[in-house]
């Protein structure tokens, strides 16, 4: 016997709607590689990524189609996760920093049919467009003014592309098992492995890292997610913060510690993210300039085990707890987060600290 509940798709479509309507006047904030700051709200984020949406469909994109992104952590690349999914179509993250040859397979195996990219990327791009026959147009991330110079025929400027476009869009109802998102492991053995997402499985990952005992996400805190948007969807953090309504600061490229602490300091980040280098450089910057980390309360820290003197070294010395997680391109890609339960309220520092280095 089925139950007489409402039945609603779990759709990525369905993240940034709730973030405009409930959390409209919460601020996203992005850093370019110049250092210029941009605001607006994730109403503002969802009008654009609906000028994205409209876009693509009239281009002839829709539901299988398969688009790229190849960019750093900013506004435009967070309109493209939900512009690009919400219309059926699935967002394909490249990871720039893969081998040449890696990226010409992937482009080719995904069969992406249009690439959005950060200029910066130029070069890379140009490398790359005459051996990926079925990409249509490569969309640079800018405005007219930012354009990079290139010989590329079929170069097209972003705000271009969704300028004019109506800031409204019919989210089609997906079943929610369709394909969302492409994320390809690194390739250590053999050719990089496609891993792709449901619409489904995304929206129920952005509400298990949100749990109390995962990331313990909600609106108010500050997220500032420095894993790339380019691996494994930024941990999942982008649709997570819109789930919960959270204030987004996206730090771009610019990810010395002297950037990320400024952007700390000046937005009140409260909960950050990255791989251990990142923190281990941040650690080592606080120390030799003597400044500290004011409103950050929580680090989760992924991609390789984390030193249990790093993890001692942020509670004991600058008072952030760490969040010490492990996952896999396959599993979205959180699969464990070590914090610590009920039971282990009675145990020494150092017990503590040895769970937290599992």
């Amino acid at each position: 016997m089925r139950g007489l509940m409402m039945e609603t798709p779990l759709l990525v479509s369905s993240l940034i709607r709730h973030a405009a309507l409930n959390h409209g006047d919460t601020e996203i904030v992005s850093r370019d590689a110049a250092g210029v700051i941009h605001r607006y709200t994730y109403a503002d984020a969802y009008a654009r990524a609906c000028q994205l949406a409209n876009a693509l469909t009239s281009v002839g994109i829709g539901e299988t189609d398969t688009v790229a992104t190849m960019a750093w952590n900013d506004h435009r690349h967070f309109e493209a996760y939900y512009g690009i999914s919400g219309i059926g179509a699935v967002c394909h993250t490249i990871n720039p920093r893969l081998f040449h040859e890696q990226i010409r397979y992937i482009i080719n195996h995904a069969a992406d049919s249009y690439v959005l990219f950060d200029p910066a990327f130029i070069k890379m791009i140009e490398l790359h467009a005459g051996d990926c026959k079925l990409v249509k147009g490569w969309i640079a991330l800018c405005d007219r003014r930012a354009m990079p110079e290139s010989s590329l025929e079929n170069l097209i400027c972003y705000e271009d592309f969704i300028g004019g476009r109506p800031t409204t869009y019919d989210w089609p109802t997906l079943d929610e098992n369709s394909a969302s998102g492409l994320c390809y492991t690194s390739g250590t053995t053999g050719d990089p492995k496609g891993v792709l997402y449901s619409n489904r499985s995304t929206v129920l990952h952005a509400m298990a890292c949100a749990l109390p005992d995962a990331l313990g996400l909600s609106e108010r805190e500050t997220i500032m997610p420095v894993a790339s948007m380019f691996h494994v969807m930024a941990w999942g953090l982008p649709y997570s913060a819109a789930l919960v309504g959270a204030k987004l600061v996206l730090p771009g490229p610019k990810l010395d510690p002297e950037s990320l602490l400024t952007l700390i300091e000046e937005e009140g980040v409260t909960m950050s993210a990255a791989v251990p280098t990142i923190w281990l450089a941040l650690a080592q910057y606080l120390k030799q300039t003597g400044r500290n980390l004011g409103t950050l309360k929580e680090i989760i820290v992924g991609g390789a085990a984390c030193p249990k003197s790093l993890i001692a070294t942020f509670e004991r010395d600058f008072g952030v707890n760490v969040l010490h997680a492990w996952g896999m391109t396959e599993t979205s890609p959180l699969g464990t987060v070590g914090r610590l339960k009920a039971s282990h309220d009675g145990a020494s520092a150092d017990g503590k600290l040895d769970l937290k280095s599992k």
